[in-house]
């Protein structure tokens, strides 16, 4: 970080500590913020006033953006210079102007420049509206009410809710928080995910050595590692400290091998011009007038320029982007299908991607591995009672419940508390009441399931968990991720009842109810799509985050090779 930018972060350090330092009743107060957020009409009227939230610097290209940059590549700047002399030899000079030579090569970059220009915008704009259709979205709470909306809608007053998986849309004053955690890599390159609270453990704004380093806010860019918060937007856009940081940095995208290869053979053609043109002119000078060697000398410098390169070029990456789009494929650059022609290595995601992204809950089974309600029940609750980070696993959960004619059970139940997921823990638990009894439900992933429990539920009887049951169990598991099926173990207490507060601490001494087993079953394009590009000579790798029984299972069904697995 360079000196410009720690003067920066001093001023930065005294605008957000005046209120980070505030108890957040004191905050609301001082700012006039409502704890209930907005109302649409006024976050409307207040988007218009200040903008989208969006950098800068990610504003969309004008037409005439795309149309310079295919106007002036490496060959057509050749052209144009010779178009210039030309202009001085073939008409200015001559007695009988000729603009035969001038009007061939204008044709040439005309042709070149509409090719790469006409592709490439409507390319952008398509990618631009395809951007709009997924944008990334963040819950807020407007007229009183939960709602998705864009992050670029966000404006400052806005109530933010958050959970593990978000990634936090402005720059925030945390004003509700349980076990929060937020990872801020993009902003100091730190791995490791620092506590956010609602009131600050400092005791003044002289304490704050960082902008980072205040605990009562989260910076746009950064995304919520595990727990829950609610926060209120005090800086937007360009006026973040991301946004402060963006303006101190000036990076483009470096060249691809094939942009690298146009300039080095447009240099060599330059340099062929300058040695050329006046050697040829100095060995004729003496035997023709001034004009004529010139003309010859420039001729020969004509001659040794590849014409109509620019349009085969242009021509050819157009007919290719033109094949990929009618394979759904979008070409921004058309620079870069050399480079996806020139791939030997290939690294995909597995979920969705080899996967049709449809998880479908297969089977629920108790601890013996016979199929059990009791255990879809639990799952049940703990996924329709949760507030954090819902996926397709829940989704799953509760599409199944639903075809089971389980929903009626919820009218029985209360929610009392939650213990948000994160990504160290793997699980995630609530505290629900049937009025008679108190139970703390938590689902995840087996072995952090399994480091928690004490006893195991079988046939009705709860006995003492012993390490040859778990490993018993973890051979279980490994069996069904075999077969392609992820599992996520399912636990419960009921002594609860005398903890008013909950926390990940309270995850002891659990009791193993059984396992919910999902299956995502692989794309039939998906080995299609393997075979042809290892007949070409491309590897493809593998990276995700799923089970590593299930990832051999998938690769295996599609063609993938998965005798060396690398894991963390």
């Amino acid at each position: 970080m360079n000196s410009n930018l720690k003067l920066e972060e001093i001023n930065l350090s005294e605008k957000y500590g005046l209120e980070t330092v505030l108890p957040s009743e004191e905050f609301l107060a001082k700012k006039n913020f409502l704890i209930s957020g907005l109302t649409n009409d006024f976050a409307k009227s207040l988007l218009i006033k200040n903008g989208l939230n969006e950098l800068k610097q990610s504003k969309e290209k004008n037409w005439y953006h795309y149309f310079l940059s295919s106007l002036f590549s490496p060959f057509n700047v050749i052209l144009l210079l010779i178009c210039i002399v030309l202009i001085y030899t073939d008409v200015i000079l001559p007695d009988v102007p000729s603009y035969a030579n001038i009007i061939v090569i204008l044709v040439l970059v005309c042709a070149s420049t509409f090719l790469e220009f006409i592709q490439e915008y409507r390319s952008n704009k398509a990618a631009s509206k395809l951007r709009n259709m997924v944008a990334t979205t963040c819950r807020v709470l407007r007229d009183g009410k939960q709602t998705q909306i864009p992050i670029k809608e966000i404006v400052v007053g806005d109530l933010v809710l958050l959970s593990a998986g978000d990634m936090i849309p402005g720059d925030l004053r945390i004003i509700e928080e349980k076990d929060l955690h937020v990872g801020q890599s993009t902003l100091t390159g730190e791995s490791e995910p620092v506590k956010k609270l609602s009131s600050s453990q400092m005791s003044s704004i002289n304490d704050i050595k960082s902008v980072t380093d205040l605990d009562t806010i989260c910076f746009m860019g950064t995304n919520v590692i595990s727990g829950s918060a609610k926060g209120i937007v005090i800086k937007t856009s360009n006026d973040t400290y991301l946004g402060k940081i963006a303006k101190t940095i000036q990076s483009g995208k470096p060249e691809t091998a094939f942009q690298k290869g146009i300039k080095n053979i447009s240099k060599l053609l330059i340099r062929f011009m300058l040695v050329m043109i006046p050697i040829t002119f100095l060995v004729n000078i003496s035997k023709h007038d001034i004009l004529i060697t010139f003309t010859f000398s420039v001729a020969i410098a004509i001659g040794i320029t590849p014409l109509l390169l620019p349009v085969i070029l242009s021509s050819s990456l157009a007919k290719g982007a033109i094949r990929m789009s009618k394979k759904k494929t979008i070409v921004k650059k058309l620079d870069s299908i050399q480079s996806f022609g020139a791939m030997n290595i290939l690294c995909t995601d597995k979920t969705g991607t080899l996967t049709k992204d449809e998880i479908v809950l297969q089977k629920y089974l108790d601890t013996s591995g016979n199929e059990n309600y009791g255990v879809l029940k639990h799952a049940f609750l703990n996924s329709y009672f949760q507030t954090g980070l819902k996926g397709n696993i829940d989704s799953a959960i509760i599409d199944k419940a639903f075809e089971m004619n389980l929903k009626d059970i919820l009218n029985n139940y209360t929610k009392i508390d939650e213990i948000p997921f994160d990504f160290s823990r793997r699980r995630l638990s609530v505290v629900v009441s049937d009025g008679k009894k108190t139970q703390l439900i938590t689902k995840g992933a087996v072995e952090e399931i399994l480091s928690i429990c004490s006893f195991v539920y079988d046939n009705g009887n709860i006995s003492e968990i012993t390490p040859q049951i778990k490993q018993n169990i973890r051979n279980f598991t490994k069996k069904l991720n075999l077969d392609g099926l992820r599992v996520i173990a399912v636990c419960q207490k009921n002594d609860i009842s005398e903890i008013k507060h909950f926390s990940v601490k309270d995850e002891t001494k659990m009791v193993l109810m059984g396992f919910t087993c999902f299956l995502d079953p692989p794309k039939e394009s998906a080995k299609i799509a393997i075979d042809r590009l290892n007949k070409k000579g491309i590897r493809v790798i593998v990276l995700t985050g799923d089970n590593e029984e299930v990832s051999k299972c998938i690769c295996e069904k599609v063609g993938i090779n998965s005798s060396r697995i690398i894991s963390r």
